[in-house]
């Protein structure tokens, strides 16, 4: 078996939950036995992996299926609730809009979708204190994560849900400034035309489609990132 199987292997098992977020896998020398090769393919199959934020490899303490699975795309794909709480601020969540519908052709597009593909196309508002936070417009491909019907956002937003429930391989993002339409400004409490940033980030699993959004932050919001 070659170190692609190898990471095949692995990544069914997490889309699956037979190794959850946060599990201990198996050792090296364990997992060689398992497959039946060297160890320095499972070595090479797990460090590509781990390249790819899917599990977390520690000396001494082993690997682990990542909490909040991320590309090295130079900036962390985070959970909007836990930067809320890290500012040190109470988090609240409200679901908007929820409707399942024909993808939008310039989705189909973008994300290269089936031309009769089907989303879930939610509405959701971020608060932190009670004061307008983010407001987050996504489209998520129902083909790819078909749980996502079944699943309920009255009480836990999207982006969380999604990071637990399936792994990402592939990731987009683009950052611009907009002004504020009539709903933003009803949404983010700023007149309309106030400008406001936007990101934007496109999401894949082996190549198929996970999920498009668009985040739209408070007025003066600034992004920080670590190296």
């Amino acid at each position: 078996m070659g170190f692609q199987d190898i990471q095949q292997e692995v990544i069914h098992r997490i889309q699956t939950r037979i190794w959850p977020q946060g599990s201990l896998l198996p050792t090296e020398t364990e997992l060689a036995e398992e497959f039946g090769c060297a160890r320095a393919t499972v070595n090479r199959a797990l460090r590509e992996l781990a390249e790819q934020g899917l599990i977390d490899r520690k000396r001494k303490s082993g690997t682990r299926v990542a909490e909040a699975p991320v590309k090295q795309a130079r900036l962390e794909i985070s959970v909007v609730r836990q930067s809320i709480e890290e500012m040190g601020a109470a988090y609240r969540y409200a679901l908007v809009h929820r409707k399942v519908s024909a993808a939008p052709a310039w989705l189909v597009s973008r994300m290269a979708l089936p031309a009769d593909a089907r989303v879930l196309h939610l509405k959701c508002m971020h608060f932190a204190d009670n004061r307008p936070f983010q407001f987050e417009e996504r489209w998520i491909n129902i083909a790819t994560v078909p749980s996502v019907e079944g699943a309920d956002f009255t009480t836990t937003g999207p982006n969380e849900w999604l990071l637990a429930e399936v792994p990402f391989s592939n990731a987009e993002i683009a950052f611009t400034a907009v002004a504020a339409d009539e709903d933003l400004a009803q949404f983010l409490n700023v007149s309309q035309g106030a400008p406001l940033f936007r990101l934007e980030r496109s999401t894949w699993f082996q190549s198929k489609p996970v999920t498009f959004v668009r985040m739209t932050y408070h007025a003066g919001y600034q992004l920080f990132s670590r190296y």
